[in-house]
């Protein structure tokens, strides 16, 4: 199996600063799947209200992944434990972001 990444080249003033390396798929891809991800949330809620809705892997312990799942209305991440710490500030950071609105 392949592990595909993207990489990403940081540039200033045209001089290459940093280039980082992201496995792909990591982050949702928040602008092709918004609105796939909320109609899925609302119907699902309109048959069963207190469906519990999710996300899990790699999504579950990215921070802009998790700040997304939580402005849709999703009730949890699942992540690996060495995520945790990180799922566990952005969570906290998203309901903070939600707040100051």
């Amino acid at each position: 199996m392949q592990n595909f990444h993207l990489c990403r080249i940081i540039l200033k003033n045209s001089k290459v600063l940093a280039t980082k390396i992201d496995p792909p798929f990591h982050t949702l891809d928040q602008e092709g799947v918004k609105e796939l991800i909320k109609m899925g949330i609302e119907k699902g809620r309109k048959s069963r209200p207190d469906l519990e809705v999710g996300i899990c892997g790699e999504h579950g312990g990215d921070a802009q992944s998790i700040k997304f799942c939580h402005r849709v209305g999703m009730n949890y991440v699942s992540c690996s434990p060495y995520r945790v710490p990180i799922a566990r500030l952005a969570s906290a950071q998203a309901v903070l972001e939600e707040k100051k609105k």
